[in-house]
């Protein structure tokens, strides 16, 4: 072995010089150890649980231990939790999506200041998909954003601690609210059986929400919100529990009792189904050095903004630049089809891209095989001037996947969904409409 094989080069070939961190894609494959669990990482009201139910392997998210299998790879795997995803019912342990409440007469401004998007375009008891950004237009947080009351907001966060974030952006103290993490841990309930079963749980008025839409309820005799929202592109909802802490058996119990005769399978979050829909996840398709132009969430930078908001300027910036015919990135994120045996569980690495004549120039982020399609599906980043959709690529595979010895399978850009969603008004819609119609 060389010695330039053994220091594992971080593939200088493709196009990083844009961040100030790459991409780890050094290409290290299956790396089997044993999980710590410990006091250091916290585990969520629903860990016990969902360890009787069968979790198998976790990972850690918002520094939580999260689950990520229940179904064994002898027993068929992340795809027989998928089949229960898209034919039956699910639940999810998702307590990771740590919910972080702004409180206070300064409440909606202060959410206005801190995302993209119109925070006065949010009533009470709804909710909506935002981001945040830094300075430089990176996206430093993709949640849900809920409003349970008019001063009142929960960032339902994905992974990464944006309440050290908010709580810096108000020292020294420039609006009058609270801002603290709260004993309130979700679950999701996903497929096309979540409206009978939820109803049968919390009665006939959840039919009534709408997509982003709350009500208050009891489960189990504990009280929770409910949103009509989902990581999965199913028709799905979100069970948050409060006080969480003591909540924790009476609502996973009373779900699964009733789910039972609905064919519940408790299942990891459904990353295959969220692929097709388009749907991202952050620390794996973006981070807090990518634009929202970058990953077709242009939709979330909307130009009629009254209010300033932290990213404002560079990301005006940025879209006039685009618009101007410029390409102020190295990398753009696209889907793609590719070919090799169905890949079935997660990636370890992000895969290479190469493009027509062989020369390695990007990375896959999300690849998962799609039943409904027939093929591998993925997102991943390419340069701009591969973006097009139908532009030729290849994509190296582990050996697992494919028999060419040189490990490439050809791929090729399309238009993303993949499989659209059950609700494309939110996501889709919005992305193919462009950021004029955001707010």
């Amino acid at each position: 072995m060389t010695a330039q094989a053994k220091a594992h080069p971080n593939v200088p070939e493709v196009d990083q010089s844009d961040r100030l961190v790459p991409v780890n894609l050094r290409q290290s494959g299956q790396t089997p150890v044993q999980m710590l669990v410990s006091t250091r990482v916290r585990k969520s009201p629903f860990w016990h649980l969902a360890i009787e139910a069968g979790c198998w392997r976790a990972t850690v998210y918002n520094r939580m231990y999260h689950p990520r299998g229940y179904v064994r790879p002898e027993e068929g795997g992340a795809m027989a939790e998928y089949d229960a995803l898209v034919n039956r019912v699910t639940l999810w342990d998702v307590s990771v999506e740590r919910q972080i409440r702004v409180k206070g007469p300064d409440a909606e401004a202060f959410v206005n200041h801190v995302i993209t998007r119109d925070a006065t375009q949010i009533a009470p008891m709804r909710g909506k998909y935002v981001i945040l950004c830094n300075e430089a237009g990176g996206i430093l947080n993709d949640p849900v954003l809920l409003r349970p009351a008019q001063d009142e907001f929960w960032f339902s966060l994905s992974d990464s601690d944006i309440m050290l974030w908010l709580q810096g952006v108000n020292t020294p103290r420039r609006w009058d609210v609270e801002i603290a993490e709260i004993d309130v841990a979700p679950l999701q309930v996903q497929g096309p059986r979540s409206e009978a079963l939820m109803i049968e749980l919390a009665g006939d008025t959840l039919a009534d929400i709408p997509y982003y839409g709350l009500m208050e309820a009891k489960i189990g005799g504990a009280s929770v919100l409910i949103s009509q929202t989902g990581f999965s592109g199913e028709k799905g909802y979100e069970v948050y529990v409060r006080d969480a802490s003591l909540n924790a058996e009476r609502v996973w119990y009373a779900i699964r009792t009733a789910g039972a005769r609905y064919g519940l399978r408790v299942i990891a979050p459904g990353h295959h189904r969220r692929i097709a829909a388009g749907i991202l996840s952050w620390g794996q398709d973006m981070d807090a050095e990518t634009s929202p132009f970058q990953v077709n969430l242009a939709y979330q930078v909307p130009r009629k903004k009254e209010a300033d908001y932290i990213g404002r300027a560079a990301l005006e910036d940025q879209r006039a630049r685009i618009e101007a015919g410029e390409e102020p990135f190295a990398l753009r994120l696209v889907g793609m089809r590719l070919g090799g045996a169905p890949i079935t569980d997660y990636a370890s690495d992000f895969w290479l891209i190469s493009d027509s004549e062989g020369a390695r120039c990007g990375y896959v982020t999300s690849p998962w095989w799609s039943p409904d399609l027939g093929t591998n599906i993925a997102l991943g980043y390419v340069p701009w001037r591969l973006s097009e959709v139908g532009t030729p690529l290849s994509v190296e595979l582990p050996v697992a996947y494919v028999d060419d010895p040189s490990r490439r399978v050809a791929a090729e850009v399309v238009d993303v969904p993949f499989k659209a969603s059950q609700h494309p008004s939110a996501r889709e819609k919005a992305g193919q409409r462009g950021a004029d119609s955001a707010d």
